[in-house]
């Protein structure tokens, strides 16, 4: 695997001021709006491009380099000045959510196939940790590999981005933590409000003396039970408040955000991680059940203070739409809990990751060779597609990421006969989160470098294949797949078994367990 990295001259100077990630103690190792809905002109609405050769025009600037300042430190400049044409690029905001794929082990496990609708590739793949190289410092390392699928010229190429471990970043600051909690009547369902309880009283013993909680609950309508409260010597009031929770009458939503976050705002911290963690089956059924209105206030609240969202889904029935919009809104992420092993994932391993920010409105911008590659199509990211010419417009929103975060996206890539040379350059931007300066690095894979099998290549890509063609067969459950290379079910079943039996790796063994699932409801 070759790599290639590249920072301007401002990128080299300014060193990122970000605060250090959370590291729970204990818990183991207007026009922002508007430019979220912009798609990505470079593809159609399943995500293929083509590579047509350009015409002999005159000095083009090689992809994923910046050639001016002006590219470098930010503003507005046009990505077609520093790359190939448009439908050469593929320009996302980076994603970090994995709701989706356990929503859909929850669902296979209660014998039903999931919706294709809540179906999200990426969140299938971003599901599980990867072994990139990590940056010396703050910001993202990028790495570019792949391998043939044994479909005639066809590849799958893997985009990785990683971020410093929280570990390595020092002390962090204080957190000021809102929680919103369901108790609507849907909650008695074992596996919702019992799980929340038990993660929320393990994780309190676990927070620091100077962080600080609160706690609203909602049913039909919404209440503070807990203002924010710095722990201190307050643990057991807190223990208290999470014992008295018990599940009543219907899901009011839209109530349960608004005092939540007006709860936030009262309890705001100053140089303190502020976040709303939503805990919710998202069924919402009473009051404000408008999607829009709802994600208004989450909209006005990040322009305004800064607070964003960790949506936590819970439940066999579950808003999964309406979770995702949340957090999408709130500049935050979704997760889904079905059992206390992945209940204590999230609030012990998962949160402390999402909490603290690293990078935000994080863009990623893949430039494919028009010698080499005849088309390509991103896999998943259906709602993070950014105009290509929006990929250096700091106005325009992106995605936040945490210390020790990795993020993959997968490309299906079909090269041109004999092709020789660079496939790809994957550059990727984005904003300290205090001081706004902007950032990039790149990287960059030859032809040469793709492995001949995406099933003899190394772990981390196999898992992610396994993964992709997990969620595209889902997608597609009576039907062939869309990706090239998808093998049956069956046949995906027994490599998920072989990798998870050479690997040992419990998560992988789910993942096997999940396809074979699958495989005997189709």
């Amino acid at each position: 695997m070759r790599r290639h990295r590249t920072r301007g001259p401002i990128g080299a100077l300014l060193a990122l001021t970000a605060a250090g990630g959370l590291l729970l103690t204990g818990c183991g190792g207007g026009d922002e709006d508007a430019a979220r809905d912009a798609k990505d002109t470079a593809v159609d609405s399943r995500g293929r491009g083509s590579a047509p050769v350009p015409a002999p025009d005159g000095p083009r600037g090689e992809a994923g380099q910046r050639h001016d300042e002006g590219a470098t430190t930010g503003g507005t400049g046009d990505s077609r000045e520093v790359a190939p044409e448009p439908d050469l690029l593929s320009t996302f905001a980076l994603d970090v959510d994995t709701a989706s794929y356990g929503y859909a082990r929850r669902t296979l496990a209660e014998g039903r196939l999931p919706d294709p609708s809540t179906v999200r590739p990426e969140e299938f793949v971003n599901s599980f940790r990867q072994d990139y190289e990590r940056p010396e410092g703050d910001g993202f390392s990028v790495t570019v590999d792949g391998a043939r699928t044994g479909e005639e010229d066809w590849s799958l190429v893997r985009v990785g981005l990683a971020t410093r471990g929280a570990e390595q970043r020092g002390a962090r600051p204080p957190a000021a933590l809102t929680f919103v909690i369901d108790v609507s009547g849907s909650m008695a369902e074992p596996g919702r409000l019992d799980l929340a309880q038990e993660a929320l009283g393990t994780m309190t013993d676990r927070l620091r003396d100077d962080d600080s909680v609160a706690l609203v609950t909602f049913s039909d309508e919404a209440e503070t039970v807990l203002p924010m409260t710095r722990l201190g010597d307050r643990r057991g009031r807190v223990h208290d408040a999470i014992d008295s929770l018990e599940p009543t009458q219907s899901t009011n939503l839209g109530a349960g955000v608004e005092t939540g976050y007006d709860t936030a705002v009262e309890g705001r911290r100053e140089g303190a991680t502020n976040r709303v963690v939503l805990v919710s089956d998202a069924l919402a059924n009473t009051g404000e059940t408008d999607a829009d209105a709802i994600l208004e206030r989450i909209a006005d609240e990040r322009r305004e203070h800064g607070i964003t969202l960790f949506g936590v889904g819970v439940g066999s029935d579950y808003g999964d739409a309406l979770m995702e919009r949340l957090a999408d809104k709130g500049d935050g992420h979704t997760t889904y809990v079905s059992d206390p092993e992945d209940a204590r994932e999230v609030f012990c391993e998962q949160l402390p990751r999402h909490i603290e920010l690293t990078a935000r409105d994080a863009k990623a911008q893949v430039a494919f060779n028009p010698e080499t590659v005849a088309e390509f199509r991103l896999v998943g990211y259906d709602n993070r597609r950014v105009a290509d010419d929006d990929f250096r417009d700091d106005r325009v929103d992106g995605g936040e990421v945490g210390p020790g975060h990795t993020v993959t996206a997968l490309y299906a890539v079909r090269t041109r006969p004999g092709a020789d040379g660079r496939l790809a350059t994957a550059t990727v931007r984005w904003l300290d989160p205090d001081s706004r300066a902007p950032h990039e690095e790149s990287g960059d894979v030859e032809s040469g470098d793709l492995d001949d099998s995406v099933w003899e290549a190394d772990r981390g890509l196999r898992v992610t294949a396994t993964a992709a063609y997990f969620a595209d067969a889902l997608r597609t459950p009576y039907d062939d797949g869309s990706l090239p290379g998808a093998p049956r079910l069956g046949e995906l079943a027994e490599r998920a078994d072989a990798l998870a039996d050479r690997t040992d790796d419990p998560d992988v063994g789910r993942l096997a367990a999940a396809v074979r699932q699958a495989d005997e409801l189709t």
